[in-house]
């Protein structure tokens, strides 16, 4: 019987967006998950092919209710990108109306990247809950890597975006970024996720997909350093 909690982790230019060498490039992961029983599911940083994303839900028999985005760059919400336009949540709402979770300082990053703005984009705080069928994710407000960066914590699991990978974090010399609060995230605004909590990033930068939280401790080494002052020499920019 299979479990209720429903769960993928999808590669961008493999498991869909075949062919897109873009996608193929940026090693995306898009997540899917939801409630069996119900019948709901969330798409978490739906990019490159939304309609493709939104079909592979519906032929486990479930239907995408809402989308959330950790983060306002393009290969994780579309947008143009040196002038390539990458499909993102705006094509989603073109598939399926649904509401668009993000955090609030990133509202604003989102809008600009995307053109998507109004009542399809839903402002949230951190520790903020949003119930998909009978599960609750809670949003954990992660700046650094973007103002507005968010962890999605649900069913012991943490999707963690561009904030955290298992080797490494996300740059924080972007626009947007502050390798300080960046600092403050990983040592303080994760610092309650329990080791037994499994990370699954934003991309496929590691040799395995998905890791605890205890061995991510153990072994990433932007969480090695003891102070502020030691991180930000090594990985301030």
């Amino acid at each position: 019987m299979k479990d209720r909690f429903y769960f993928r982790q999808l590669l961008g230019g493999r498991d869909f967006a075949v062919g897109d060498q873009m996608a193929r490039q940026m090693v995306n992961f898009v997540y899917a998950l939801g409630d069996r029983e119900t019948g709901e599911a969330v798409l978490i940083d739906p990019a490159y092919r939304p309609r493709e994303l939104v079909e592979l839900v519906e032929l486990d028999g479930l239907r995408v209710t809402a989308a959330f985005a950790t983060h306002y760059h393009f290969d994780h919400v579309g947008g143009n990108f040196m002038g390539h336009e990458v499909e993102g949540i705006k094509e989603l709402l073109e598939v399926a109306d649904v509401p668009v979770h993000v955090q609030a300082e990133e509202l604003e990053w989102i809008t600009r990247a995307t053109e998507v703005s109004g009542d399809s984009l839903v402002a949230h705080r951190s520790g903020d809950h949003v119930k998909v069928g009978d599960f609750e994710i809670t949003l954990i407000h992660t700046p650094g890597h973007t103002p507005g960066s968010q962890c999605l914590l649900v069913n012991g699991r943490l999707l963690s975006g561009d904030t955290l990978f298992l080797e490494g974090c996300g740059r924080t010399d972007l626009p947007g970024s502050d390798p300080r609060e960046m600092y403050t995230t990983l040592t303080q605004r994760l610092a309650d996720v329990s080791d037994e909590t499994i990370l699954f990033p934003g991309h496929f930068y590691s040799p395995e997909p998905d890791a605890p939280m205890s061995q991510v401790r153990k072994s990433n080494y932007v969480l090695a350093p003891a102070t502020a002052d030691q991180w930000l020499a090594m990985f301030g920019q």
